[in-house]
Parts: structure tokens; C-alpha cells; sequence
């Protein structure tokens, strides 16, 4: 072979060389379409993102517990387990104190109920105050400074200490951890003392604009004979019950009238009309006296020179369960998940 052509031969090897060289340090998306580096480690960072890697719960940290590693998109991990402590502003004392959450839950139930009633029935209002309790510590704030919760009653639950005993503790400690759900949410625990025969839904008794599907009117078994405040009268001053359409807006000059607008199927009243106003019923009973004015459940109304008078049914806004008829229930032989799950429909008790 002639010099020349060994020349050629040795100029192109080395051209193929350093071509080969050149290829393998660019970027293989250059030559063969793939996905630029950049953009792939972009694509992985969304991906991580896009991982929640929370767990709301006892801790409350932000973490999952144990070291998990959370791999579903968008997942989100549920608990309702009590927490160990919490911190209550007590409105006599005017102090946060930080005690054990069944201490806390021990005072609850014994502002609530009366503490001699069948152990299923304080059982059944256990499984509430305690799903009440962690929804509030979930989802809400007190108005306190560096509280979780008060003793309040316009912010949380009755409170009382001396009335505390052993069949209190008994029911808090047997139910431990266990909360009302619904479809895998904790549910709005609304109670009320008697019903006056019949539930009603939160759009009445509660004047919310939505109601839930696990709140619906049932027949409740408390009666004149085994149940106190299944009947009511009420004489209320006119200068009082200015006062109250005034804290809601409603001016009317002299109260000559005092109909029921319209009621639901339970009896309760929706709207009044007082002096010619149309006035919601729940929102006025809070406003002029809850414990004045009973329930809304009203059968005859009676219009004198200086007074209202008002006769009805039931004590409290009518929504949820009904401790007097969970009394009943209870001396009937039924369980504290058969009474909860009389009041709220389709409900579950977890924990």
C-alpha cells in the first residue's frame, strides 16, 4: 500500500476517534431525543412534591410517625387519637392549665350530664365530648391566648369539676379514643337536652344554611313522665324582647303581634313575625334566652299589654342527640352505639 493511502487511512481513524469522544461527553438528549437533564430532575422534584407527608393526629408535627415514608400522591393520612395533654383557659380562674386529656374530658362530661344516669347513656355523650373536643383542636382556635380550648360555653363545653365521680370516669376510660364518623370525617357532635318528642335538622335548629346528611329528624322516646322540660311556659317581656331584634338588626317600633311565620315537620318554628318582621326563630331564641325561651317547638303564643307569653316542647336547639331520650335509651337496655347511631344516621364509632 502506497504511502499516501496509509496516511488517508490513519487521518480518518483519528477523525472517527475523536468524533466517538465528542459524542459521548454531550448530552445523550441532543443526539438521541431523550429528556434533558434539567428537565428530568424537574419532573422528579414535582414528583416528590406532589407527595404529602403529613399526618394529622395526636402529634400534630407535620411527620409521619415511625420513620414512614408516605408514596401515594396527594395522600392524606387520618387520625383522631386523643391527644395526651391539652391546654384549657378556664374562664373563673382566668389561667391556662395544661392537664390530661381525659382529666379535661372527666370535667367536660360532668358539666353535661348527670352523673348518676345509666352507664351507656354517659358513654354515649363520652363518644361526643371527646369527637367534639378533637374537631374543635383540629380544626378550630380558641379565643383564649395559649389555650387549646376553654371552659366557655359560647366557645367549647360545660365544664364542672366537683360533680366528677366514678361512674364519669368509668365512661370516659371505657370508650378511650373512640370518636363518631362519617364517611371517614368527624362529625359536627351537636346534643341538646330533650326534644320534645322529635329532632329536627341544623338548617332549623341551627339555622345553617346546609345541613348534613348524617342529621336527620327522628322520633326521640322522652315524654312528660320520664324526662324533664318536655313542657314549658315562658312569660317574656316586651322591653326584652325589643332589646334582642335590635342586637339583630331589626327594628320594630311596638310589638302587637307575635306569629309563627312557618314550621318544619317536627313543629318547630322557622320564622316568626313579630310587629309585622319576619324574624329567623333559632336566631331569636339565642338572642332573647335560650333558657327563657326553651325551644322553638312552640304550640300557642299570647300577646299581652307588657309581655310575651310562649308555650312548648323540648329544651334546646332540637339538633343531634337528645340526652333525655339517650336516658331513656339507656334504661331501655341499649348500648351507647345504639344511641348514637339513633341520632345521626350512617355514622361509624372508630377508635
Amino acid at each position: 500500500m502506497s504511502r499516501f493511502f496509509k496516511c488517508i487511512i490513519s487521518l480518518s481513524l483519528v477523525l472517527f476517534i475523536a468524533v466517538s469522544f465528542v459524542a459521548c461527553e454531550m448530552d445523550n438528549s441532543v443526539l438521541f431525543g431523550l429528556p434533558q437533564k434539567d428537565e428530568k430532575q424537574m419532573e422528579e422534584n414535582n414528583q416528590t412534591n406532589n407527595v404529602s407527608s403529613t399526618i394529622e393526629g395526636n402529634s400534630g408535627n407535620g411527620t409521619l410517625s415511625d420513620g414512614q415514608t408516605n408514596t401515594q400522591n396527594d395522600a392524606k393520612v387520618e387520625s383522631f387519637t386523643e391527644p395526651e395533654k391539652v391546654k384549657v383557659y378556664n374562664t373563673e380562674t382566668k389561667e391556662v392549665e395544661e392537664m390530661e386529656f381525659s382529666l379535661y374530658l372527666y370535667r367536660v362530661l360532668a358539666g353535661e350530664i348527670h352523673n348518676n344516669w345509666p352507664t351507656e347513656a354517659l358513654k354515649a355523650q363520652a363518644i361526643l365530648a371527646r369527637t367534639y373536643t378533637i374537631n374543635f383542636l383540629k380544626n378550630k382556635k380558641s379565643k383564649y391566648e395559649g389555650a387549646d380550648i376553654s371552659t366557655d360555653i359560647s366557645e367549647a363545653q360545660a365544664y364542672n369539676e366537683q360533680n366528677v365521680n366514678d361512674a364519669i370516669k368509668k365512661a370516659v376510660d371505657d370508650t378511650k379514643n373512640k370518636v363518631v364518623t362519617y364517611k371517614g370525617e368527624l362529625i359536627e357532635a351537636w346534643f341538646f337536652s330533650n326534644s320534645g318528642g322529635k329532632t329536627t335538622t341544623a338548617t332549623v335548629g341551627l339555622s345553617r344554611s346546609e345541613n348534613p346528611e348524617y342529621i336527620v329528624s327522628v322520633s326521640s322516646p322522652e315524654n312528660e313522665d320520664n324526662s324533664d322540660n318536655f313542657s314549658w311556659t315562658a312569660t317574656i317581656s316586651k322591653t326584652k324582647i325589643l332589646s334582642a331584634l335590635r342586637e339583630m338588626g331589626i327594628s320594630v317600633s311596638n310589638i302587637n303581634s307575635f306569629e309563627i311565620a312557618n314550621k318544619d315537620g317536627t313543629g318547630r318554628a322557622i320564622n316568626f313575625l313579630i310587629g309585622g318582621a319576619q324574624v329567623r326563630a333559632a336566631d331569636f331564641r339565642i338572642k332573647v334566652g335560650s333558657t327563657e325561651l326553651k325551644s322553638t317547638k312552640i304550640e300557642n303564643i299570647i300577646v299581652s299589654r307588657n309581655s310575651v307569653y310562649f308555650a312548648g316542647k323540648g329544651y334546646g336547639h332540637g339538633v343531634g342527640l337528645s340526652q333525655w331520650g339517650a336516658k331513656v335509651m339507656a334504661d331501655q337496655g341499649k348500648s351507647a352505639e345504639d344511641i348514637i347511631k339513633h341520632y345521626y344516621s350512617g355514622v361509624e364509632i372508630t377508635g
